[in-house]
């Protein structure tokens, strides 16, 4: 499932976001990397322990919490702490799968990467190229989301940062290890849940919407990994 997630953070958030992290002292994204990610990454990163990172990732999952699309797509049981990314100067990150499993720095946590988030910072009309590629089995997916929405999609997916040819494109990234791991099974609770609502809204006291509920509830139950 490939997903927008309009208005994670509003304008103002993300201006707030960018503002503070944008002065900040960057260093080579290439720490994150795996061995064959890292022949492909060119770009900057903010410092998983920079405090500027740890203070705005607390602000993007405390609003995750409140996005009930995110909750609805996502069904996070872990969320790795928000990355803070920056590309400019033809800066690009070639074709790479994401790592499988991820352990938080410093600790001893690790989650596995169900899906993958890229949340915007910058507004697409502040930079040049910097779009997100995504190939799935549907085709080709280019993405350049205004400051504040999000693109949730599979971290198996190919995917590459075209080259940012002007400006600078500042984004926040991280993984999510979803309740239930299979992406087949996720979109279909994701439909259901987004049909009851439906339903829900237009006839609140019809039975279908208390017996798809249940449907919905039992399926959870049976694919749910936690």
């Amino acid at each position: 499932m490939l997903l927008q997630i309009p208005g994670v953070l509003t304008a103002e958030q993300a201006a707030e976001c960018r503002r503070k992290i944008e002065k900040a002292q960057w260093v080579d994204g290439r720490v994150t990397a795996g061995h064959q990610s890292a022949r492909t990454k060119n770009n900057l990163q903010l410092a998983e322990n920079h405090p500027l990172a740890q203070e705005m990732g607390a602000t993007i999952l405390a609003a995750l919490e409140q996005s009930s699309l995110f909750m609805s797509a996502a069904l996070p049981l872990k969320v790795f702490p928000p990355l803070f990314n920056r590309y400019e100067g033809g800066q690009s990150f070639g074709n790479h799968v994401d790592n499988a499993i991820r352990q938080v720095t410093g600790t001893a946590h690790r989650i596995r990467t169900d899906l993958s988030a890229t949340l915007f910072l910058t507004n697409p009309e502040d930079y040049e190229g910097g779009e997100l590629v995504i190939e799935d089995t549907y085709g080709v997916h280019s993405i350049k989301l205004p400051a504040g929405h999000l693109i949730l999609y599979p971290a198996t997916s190919l995917h590459n940062v075209r080259p940012v040819t002007k400006g600078a494109r500042i984004s926040s990234f991280f993984w999510i290890q979803s309740m239930v791991r299979d992406d087949g099974e996720r979109t279909i609770l994701f439909d259901m849940d987004t049909a009851i609502q439906r339903i829900a809204e237009n006839a609140p006291d019809h039975p279908s919407v208390l017996e798809l509920t249940g449907v919905y509830h039992n399926l959870l139950r049976r694919w749910a990994d936690i």
